[in-house]
């Protein structure tokens, strides 16, 4: 009986220390193989999978993610500085500009826009930039492609990129890049940009019937007029007259250099009905290469063993150095060896494991704001003690982007260039508290707009002298929305007085179309009907799908409605078409979704797109915000602002609104985030310990008794 008892306490005893001695070190919660411990990978997520990794075909913000690490075109933008300026990447140099006329006289670079016919830029390449290892470019001893002709029992053996066990590389050439251009006008890929590159690119549109009419999928042999071979490392393109913002597209993903090889490697029907195909399975020069595409779980990329020598820039903008992003001047890019992107549906899990530190980087939810960030009395923003704590990095960036409410200009009520619609439109825009809605909806991450064009764009203005008069006046340093009763005595105007049409005698309705109709969005639904009812207006929710919105936007069948738009390139050029008349979405079926149309608008964007960066072109961009907050077709809404939040151990972070291929600047010290997970992630063993002793103390007593009763039912 009493050794009974003591061996008891003896293995409760023995399970206690087993556990203590496995505190110090242990993380039981780590969700990563202990091989990455000590590695210098970067965890990111993914909500869900990237639809294209085709850089003729991909278009979003989380496909360049991606892509923007694996593709080079031939220029990107200047990580540091600022404002945003444009340098060579797989380009020697900045490409040589010429200009000629309509007879072929080559013109001087100070000629006016309007008599040049055709600019032409000639572009020469680094040499010894090759593409990534792939199976596409392996050859046999005959220097016959291995993979190009796959015959079915070499099929059956593959199921994804990684079982094909050859792969080779070769020097990238001029040849490859026109091979690209002549895929963004191929009709079978579906390029989003092939119709805007057709207005610019001489004889791409030619290019396109003609391979259209021959249904020819081999296209390395068909020339286009306007992209010409040099030689192996130069190569021009001539456009139709003057389009300075062309050599922004040139930094896209679209202008890359695409391998002939890898083309026909993939148009295989084996390798398609496989889904191995370009689209999930890219072949860049960047600094990374995809290595693991399985949307379901994860996403990595690896360092490009035959990536070209690059290195982190040794100059940026006043204060770079202070802040420590310029410690690296001169070092050898990429500095982060893997990329593991893995799926998060969830904002919680992925917040609660930012905090344990295992994600580097994350955002801020709605949710989880307040257990961040903190505003001070000046109206700032700093992180909360608990994140100070933790060393983490706040950093706030205002998008390149605005979100306004749009009036159908063609519409008879809210439309046209008549004072009562005018003034109708400014009351609505004086009505509609947009500060209050960044205050409600966006935990205060937003900067309201004062015109078209957001921060961060060439033209846009700060101060007194760039808020909108008609909306706001200036008071205590800073802008301030006009009263309400200003709002109503422009009602009043406009023959609505308490929102009652003085034509009719009846309440003035008002249609809102959106295709936000779900549970998440109907306090800022009616957050929009209660702002027109301080006028006495009634807004009527037209609540439908997206495919039905768009077709109400095509036809002119909307009358209000909420739009946005992110800057494709740092230009004034890409708001401002955005209210030309030539596109309008009813009309012409562009991005004009106002369906605005000013005859001096008009003229000074066709005079403004053309122009240099100079105090000519900014006189101009000056009158045209002043057109456009006269006429009020938008009403200006808000600029999105940017909060991110980093580990002390994420490096060399600032924010970039326009490259997507930061990746290889950044830097971990996976020694002090190794050494931060074992502080913040200790086992919490008491509540364990505390069980198994109370367990015990049940347990004991439990056999004392059985044995007890046993040994009388014995005698």
């Amino acid at each position: 009986m009493k050794r009974t008892s003591q061996k008891t306490c003896l293995l409760l005893t023995l399970i206690v220390s087993l556990v203590l001695s496995g505190c110090d070190d242990l993380q039981l919660n780590n969700p990563y193989s202990d091989s990455e411990a000590g590695q210098t990978v970067l965890y990111s997520s993914f909500t869900e999978r990237p639809k294209h990794l085709d850089p003729a075909i991909s278009y979003s913000a989380n496909e360049y993610a991606l892509i923007g690490q694996i593709y080079e075109p031939p220029f990107q933008y200047h990580y540091l500085k600022r404002p945003y300026t444009l340098e060579p990447l797989t380009a020697e140099k900045m490409p040589d500009i010429s200009y000629f006329d309509a007879e072929g006289k080559q013109l001087s670079d100070k000629v006016d826009a309007e008599n040049i016919a055709f600019t032409e830029y000639l572009i020469t390449l680094q040499q010894g930039i090759k593409f990534q290892p792939h199976p596409a470019f392996a050859k046999d001893k005959q220097g016959n492609f291995l993979f190009h002709q796959l015959s079915q029992q070499q099929l059956d053996s593959i199921n994804s990129l990684v079982d094909f066990k050859v792969a080779d590389s070769r020097e990238v050439t001029a040849e490859d890049y026109i091979y690209q251009i002549k895929r963004l006008a191929h009709p079978k890929i579906h390029s989003p940009v092939a119709e805007l590159m057709k207005q610019h690119i001489v004889g791409l549109t030619e290019f396109s019937k003609q391979i259209a009419k021959k249904k020819l999928v081999n296209i390395a042999s068909i020339p286009i007029s306007g992209v010409e071979f040099v030689n192996q490392y130069q190569y021009r393109i001539r456009i139709k007259g003057k389009y300075p913002q062309f050599i922004y597209w040139l930094a896209m993903p679209f202008f890359s250099p695409m391998a002939w090889e890898a083309d026909v490697f993939y148009s295989q029907q084996g390798l398609i009905d496989k889904n191995i195909t370009l689209d999930w399975y890219p072949v860049g020069t960047g600094p990374y290469m995809l290595v693991e595409n399985n949307p379901n779980r994860r996403m990595v990329l690896e360092k490009n063993p035959e990536f070209h020598p690059a290195y982190y820039p040794s100059e940026g903008e006043e204060g770079d150095r202070e802040r420590g992003l310029l410690e690296d001047a001169g070092e050898k890019l990429p500095f982060i060896d893997k990329v593991v992107y893995i799926l998060e549906k969830e904002t919680i899990p992925y917040w609660n494991k930012f905090l344990q530190g295992y994600y580097d980087a994350s955002g801020i939810a709605s949710d989880s704001f307040d257990q961040a960030v903190q505003f001070t009395g000046q109206g700032g923003e700093e992180l909360t003690p608990l994140m100070k704590g933790k060393g983490i990095q706040l950093q706030t960036a205002v998008a390149t982007s605005t979100f306004y409410m749009g009036f159908n200009m063609l519409n008879p009520e809210v439309g046209g260039d008549s004072e009562r619609a005018r003034k109708l439109r400014r009351a609505i825009a004086i009505a509609m508290d947009y500060e209050e809605h960044i205050a409600i909806f966006m935990n205060g991450r937003g900067v309201s707009a004062q015109g078209v064009l957001p921060p961060g764009i060439y033209g846009y203005q700060t101060g007194q002298a760039g808020i909108n008069p008609y909306v706001y006046d200036w008071g205590n340093g800073q802008a301030q929305r006009k009263s309400i009763e200003v709002a109503k005595q422009l009602m009043i105007e406009a023959g609505y007085a308490e929102g009652i049409d003085n034509k009719t005698g009846e309440a003035l309705i008002l249609y809102f179309d959106t295709a936000a109709s779900g549970p998440d969005d109907r306090a800022r639904l009616n957050w929009y009907r209660k702002q027109f009812e301080k006028l006495g207006i009634q807004l009527v929710i037209r609540a439908t799908d997206y495919n039905r919105f768009q077709q109400k936007m095509r036809s002119g069948n909307a009358q209000i409605f909420i739009w946005g738009w992110n800057a494709d390139y740092p230009d004034p050029e890409n708001f401002f078409f955005l209210l030309y008349g030539g596109h309008g979405k009813v009309k012409y079926g562009g991005e004009n979704a106002a369906n605005y149309q000013n005859a001096e608008f008009d003229r000074l964007f066709e005079q403004m797109r053309n122009m240099e960066n100079g105090s000519e072109r900014l006189k101009i961009i000056r009158k045209m915000e002043a057109i456009v907050r006269y006429d009020a077709p938008w009403l200006f809404g808000l600029h999105p602002k940017n909060f991110s939040l980093y580990h002390s151990w994420y490096q060399n972070l600032k924010p970039n609104l326009m490259a997507n291929n930061t990746m290889k600047y950044k830097r971990i010290d996976a020694l002090k985030r190794v050494e931060l997970r074992k502080k913040w992630n200790r086992p919490v063993f008491w509540p364990l310990i505390v069980l198994v002793i109370m367990f015990g103390a049940i347990l004991i007593p439990a056999i004392n008794a059985y044995r007890r009763r046993a040994k009388e039912t014995m005698q």
